[in-house]
């Protein structure tokens, strides 16, 4: 395996050589639990799932971080809308983004720390800080000294006199650009004691103390959308690295979900719920579109794309499941040389899915011709490939839904066939405006009918649906 991967700090691709051979340690910055979660949301948790499950494929011994931030100004704020309590509004959103992590198949983190329960790291983190001179404490906050750091901006590439933190002016802070690791006690708010005064944590301070706690003081990889690279994620990277950590050795990013061009964001009121869009398509039909483009892409959303994502996932479905259903049991193969190819080079999900579509319509050729060893061994393939993107038609997790499509294709097969008997006999009769007549009929809904060798077959039209509307 020569894994390459697109490194932001270096802009520049490198060979995945991780820490200690055979083990990938990763962090993914998490959910800021302050409502339902939209598809922008955990389109990371999809693509970095991938990266996990390559690697898994690969036999690492993968060690996945994803943190919670459930304390922040906006959980307070709308907890307090509501009239609600801080912590029972975190929790009920974590609880919903939890739901959605499950519903898309994405394989839960080896742990899941909460930044309200690593306050003793946080605070040893800004004393060591502090101590090598490279924050201070004013009026109960502590704020890191940006002008103390000589690689500041290194993750980023923003040069230091263009740095904004979008934090308002506070008293004792030496310059604007600082930025804050403990935020002093206000009346209302939860706090915790420290050597400074009582307080909560800064939003920045969270990952960097929880990301050491169970990964070490370096690690191999730091994961986020696009949008935390500034400044989240370069003043993670600064504070860790001015404290003496190496850190994050590798720093991915994943591109936006988009709407008209936009970031998808609650501001924007372009949201799409989870639950919302799970009314349109099935769960793996979602990921099978989220984990589509490759992960730095940005990702434009419409209901059309969408439904493309999802007949494109059908029909890949249906070959899993029509070689099941005339070859019997089909195992997990093994990927191909050009899938594997396509995901070394920086997880390139689109080639990637050209060699599954490659593969599937050999195996339908191979099914139409009656040579279903063929079929199978195909099939076996196309599983192991779609199981790396966390689509495998047959896998246990999407059992339910694969046993519900099995039993009404079983259903519609008997109405079919009656049809295609009834054809049969017209044929025989040389009654050709009766079958075409069935022909048709078939067609119009959505029952596309091919004579093989072996006798007529019908599929389902994954367009039929959009064809008419």
């Amino acid at each position: 395996m020569t894994l390459r991967l697109f490194d932001t700090e270096t802009r520049a691709l490198r060979d995945f050589v991780p820490l200690a051979p055979g083990h990938a340690s990763i962090y993914l910055c998490g959910a800021t639990v302050q409502g339902d979660p939209h598809i922008g949301h955990v389109r990371s948790g999809v693509a970095f799932d991938v990266l996990r499950r390559w690697l898994l494929a690969h036999d690492y011994d993968v060690a996945f971080v994803r943190n919670v931030t459930d304390i922040d100004d906006k959980i307070l704020n709308k907890a307090a809308e509501a009239g609600r309590p801080w912590w029972e509004w975190a929790a009920t959103y974590e609880r919903s983004f939890d739901w959605a992590y499950g519903q898309l198949g994405v394989l839960p983190p080896s742990a899941e720390p909460r930044a309200t329960g690593h306050v003793t790291q946080m605070v040893e983190l800004m004393q060591r800080l502090i101590d090598a001179g490279h924050a201070y404490a004013a009026a109960g906050d502590v704020y890191f000294d940006v002008q103390s750091w000589a690689s500041y901006g290194a993750l980023s590439g923003h040069k230091l006199d263009d740095v904004h933190q979008g934090e308002s002016a506070a008293e004792g802070k030496r310059d604007p650009r600082d930025f804050t690791l403990w935020k002093a006690e206000k009346p209302g708010e939860p706090s915790w004691p420290t050597p400074w005064g009582r307080g909560r944590p800064g939003w920045h301070l969270e990952c960097s103390a929880m990301a050491e706690a169970y990964l070490g003081s370096e690690f191999d990889i730091h994961c986020g959308g696009l949008d935390l690279v500034f400044p989240h994620h370069e003043n993670e990277l600064a504070q860790s690295r001015a404290a003496g950590d190496g850190f994050a050795r590798y720093w991915l990013h994943n591109g936006w979900v988009t709407m008209g061009g936009e970031k998808m964001s609650k501001s924007l009121g372009n949201v799409l719920s989870v639950p919302n869009v799970l009314k349109r398509v099935r769960p793996q039909e979602l990921r099978f579109y989220l984990g589509g483009a490759h992960y730095r892409s940005m990702l434009e959303y419409s209901d059309h794309a969408l439904d493309v994502a999802a007949e494109t996932y059908r029909g890949i479905e249906a070959f899993v499941l029509k070689t099941q259903d005339r070859a019997g049991d089909v195992p997990v193969g093994k990927w191909t040389a050009e899938f594997a190819a396509a995901l070394d080079d920086d997880l390139g999900v689109p080639k990637a899915l050209a060699a599954i579509h490659g593969r599937r319509s050999e195996g339908n050729k191979a099914l139409d011709a009656g040579d279903l060893d063929t079929a199978r061994e195909i099939a076996g393939q196309v599983r192991a490939m779609m199981g790396i993107l966390g689509v495998d038609p047959l896998d246990p997790h999407w059992a339910m839904e694969s046993a519900d499509a099995s039993a009404a294709h079983d259903a519609l097969d008997v109405l079919v066939r009656a049809n295609l008997d009834a054809r049969a006999r017209a044929k025989a009769d040389k009654d050709w405006a009766a079958a075409d007549e069935i022909r048709d009929r078939l067609a119009a809904a959505g029952i596309a009918v091919t004579d093989t060798p072996n006798g007529p077959e019908w599929a389902l039209e994954t367009n039929h649906n959009e064809a008419g509307q």
